[in-house]
């Protein structure tokens, strides 16, 4: 793994290939190791908050999906995003705080389609984290250009 701090923190691996897909583990924002916010969003986090905790976990599971590219290939697009959010009870904007994470990715791959992406709350996540990524991505034998 390129990335030291693309660990798991369980008994799973972070990434795998899978033929021409990359699968991730899901991913919480996380900054040298330790949670950049806990809470729920709505309550504890705000949607500003909400939003950079989003983008944090987003490319940490983009570095998960990298740690798992053979050398030589590289990742040419996100296929399917996946967006957990601790919220609060009463909290419905999940897809305009998902939209951090599919922003992250058109940022990463401008060229590719967006992902197709489900954007679900929940009442907790590991840690207390606020949000976790989990995404599917397609590598290509060279680089892209």
């Amino acid at each position: 793994m390129s990335d030291p701090t693309i660990r798991p923190a369980g008994a799973y691996s972070v990434a795998r290939l899978v033929g021409e897909l990359v699968h991730t583990a899901g991913m919480t924002p996380r900054v040298d190791g330790a949670l950049m916010a806990t809470g729920r969003i709505g309550r504890e986090l705000d949607d500003t908050a909400a939003l950079t905790a989003t983008r944090v976990a987003t490319e940490r599971a983009l570095a998960a999906a990298e740690s798992a590219v053979p050398e030589g290939a590289t990742l040419a697009e996100v296929v399917s995003l996946t967006v957990y959010l601790a919220v609060a009870d009463g909290f419905v904007r999940l897809s305009e705080i998902a939209d951090a994470a599919s922003a992250v990715v058109m940022e990463r791959f401008p060229e590719a389609e967006l992902p197709v992406r489900a954007a679900l709350g929940v009442a907790a996540l590991p840690g207390d984290a606020p949000v976790e990524i989990q995404l599917v991505a397609r590598c290509t034998d060279g680089p892209i250009t």
